[in-house]
């Protein structure tokens, strides 16, 4: 009895683009059946890529490829290929014998895996701008608020300084008034002599000579006159 040896096939299926986008795991499952039909061992199954298709098939011009990766019997090929014919879901096949291939390039991203990461990173960057364009515009709006609050604050302030210098005005006026200064001297008020009075008998000398002048005899001036005629 001969031992059957499974060989590592890669399979390009291409289904309905509008189909995938419907129902992607009713798709898929379809792919699975016919691979569990041939008794293949799936390794990976994934999104290739969609594109155009270089000519109309079953009235279709834009197709899904969903690449696989199976163990298989090579002898079961064949009817696998016959059940893609048969299917419904699935346009065309193409199985390809890959032996020498790695489990790295199993895992190697396909063009799909390769857009829908691009995608994700716009997307997270978009969201990243709109993220921050909105805590740009919160953060304005909290300074404008801050300096309208601020600037009504300073007019409070302001009312209220005024409004308490208008009654402390009158206060202010009346414990401020000069005292009363006093009144100022007529000019017809003469001043008092400086000089103090001195009496008789605080100053005898003065008057004593006083005296002697009055006490000269009258006969004096005749000697004098005398000496005249002489001469």
């Amino acid at each position: 009895m001969e031992t059957m040896v499974k060989r590592t096939y890669e399979g390009l299926f291409l289904v309905d683009s509008a189909e995938a986008a419907a129902d992607w795991n009713k798709v898929t499952g379809a792919i699975e059946k016919i691979l569990s039909r041939s008794e293949a061992e799936v390794v990976s199954l994934r999104k290739w890529d969609d594109r155009r298709l270089a000519y109309d098939i079953n009235k279709k011009s834009r197709g899904t490829y969903i690449l696989a990766y199976f163990n298989c019997d090579p002898d079961r090929i064949g009817s696998m290929e016959r059940d893609v014919q048969l299917s419904e879901k699935v346009i065309r096949v193409l199985i390809l014998r890959t032996d020498r291939m790695t489990a790295e390039m199993m895992d190697k991203l396909t063009p799909a895996m390769v857009e829908s990461a691009a995608a994700e990173a716009r997307a997270a960057e978009a969201a990243a701008a709109a993220e921050a364009k909105a805590a740009e515009v919160a953060a304005a709006a909290e300074a404008k608020a801050a300096e309208v609050a601020a600037a009504a604050e300073a007019k409070a302030a302001e009312e209220e300084a005024k409004a308490a210098e208008v009654e402390a005005g009158p206060e202010e006026s009346e414990d401020t008034k000069p005292e009363d200064s006093p009144p100022a001297e007529s000019d017809d008020v003469k001043p008092e002599d400086s000089s103090p009075e001195v009496s008789a008998d605080e100053a005898p000398g003065d008057f004593e000579s006083a005296e002697s002048v009055e006490s000269v005899e009258p006969g004096e001036p005749e000697a004098a006159e005398g000496s005249d005629d002489k001469e």
